[in-house]
């Protein structure tokens, strides 16, 4: 009994000790400067953070999906579309910033109502809508550029951006840390609230572990799935509002490959494909995971194709890990 105790916490657990456990590779193969390890210093580490901003947000909002038993392969089209849409919309468009951004919010927001009423209601599988999804902002976008990226610059003339949304590159707390990481912080927190707290975490958790038994014990199945793709369109929005403000630039092909990014570390996170089990606190732990092992690869000068290729089998291992997870774990 107590082992199998141990063997569950493992599982549960399984992104936070993967961290640890390439935290403490990188500490030890970390390069020195001036006699202190680069990894450690407090401007690497939150470089780290920074970097995994962007992807991070949108993973929570693919771990709600997921949880559910879905896929969401648009979420990086969405994040190009809402990086064109906000850098159009702020300077040639002449919006203010609240407008502007509350805007692009909704746009992805709907975004991903559609695509949960399509798949929800006409039982097109999520795969399929998400991929036509993809095909679809990322062809919007293009079209709304003229398929050029559009630069931000700041000031009160025409064709200017309202000079507090370049506070989006900033760094606050004696210019340490990072504004796109306080973001990914404060989504993630607010996540983590909502699935521990809420009837509507009792409602994705129930539809991912048996979509019929959650219906016919009156869980409102089409409304939680689709509010759930909305979610997840919304915080694709939000992410490329973040890179647009970040970069100052938004382009019709931001976001190429991050819902992959994405899906990496919710699965990382040891959420669960087929639906039901996982948490936003794991996707979190592995976001940092495949940032930190980014990281120490880079500052070790490691090719970039091997960067790849580790990744992969990062991901791989966690998938099959959660392969060999019992069912009461």
């Amino acid at each position: 009994m107590k082992g199998r105790a141990v063997l569950a916490a493992v599982f549960r657990f399984q992104s936070v000790f993967g961290l640890v456990l390439v935290f403490a590779a990188a500490i030890v193969f970390s390069p020195h400067r001036n006699g202190e390890l680069v990894f450690l210093g407090s401007g690497n580490l939150f470089n780290v953070v920074r970097a995994i901003s962007e992807i991070g947000i949108i993973a929570v909002g693919m771990t709600l999906v997921i949880l559910v038993g879905g896929i969401d392969l648009s979420v990086g089209s969405v994040m190009g579309l809402a990086s064109v849409g906000v850098a159009l919309l702020l300077t040639s468009g002449g919006w203010g910033l609240v407008p502007g951004v509350l805007t692009i919010l909704a746009l992805g927001f709907g975004f991903g109502l559609l695509q949960g009423i399509a798949s929800a209601r006409f039982r097109i599988q999520s795969f399929i809508v998400t991929l036509a999804g993809m095909q679809i902002a990322r062809g919007v976008a293009r079209m709304w550029s003229g398929g050029e990226g559009v630069s931000i610059t700041y000031g009160n003339g025409p064709g200017q951006a309202p000079v507090p949304f370049s506070l989006l590159g900033e760094r606050t707390f004696g210019g340490v840390v990072p504004i796109p990481a306080l973001f990914f912080v404060v989504v993630a927190a607010l996540a983590v609230l909502v699935l521990r707290a809420s009837a509507f975490s009792r409602h994705v958790y129930a539809i991912g572990g048996n979509e019929k038994a959650a219906m016919l014990s009156g869980v409102p199945v089409i409304r939680v799935k689709v509010l759930v793709f909305g979610l997840c369109g919304l915080l694709a929005a939000l992410a490329g509002i973040v890179h647009a403000g970040q970069y100052n630039f938004g382009g019709p092909n931001d976001g190429t490959g991050y819902e992959l990014n994405a899906i990496a570390a919710v699965v990382i996170g040891g959420t669960s494909l087929s639906g039901g089990r996982g948490s936003v606190s794991g996707t979190v732990a592995g976001a940092l995971l495949v940032g930190v092992l980014d990281n120490i690869l880079q500052l070790n000068d490691i090719d970039s194709n091997v960067q790849l290729i580790v990744v992969g089998v990062v991901i791989v291992l966690a998938a099959g890990l959660q392969r060999l997870r019992p069912a009461t774990a």
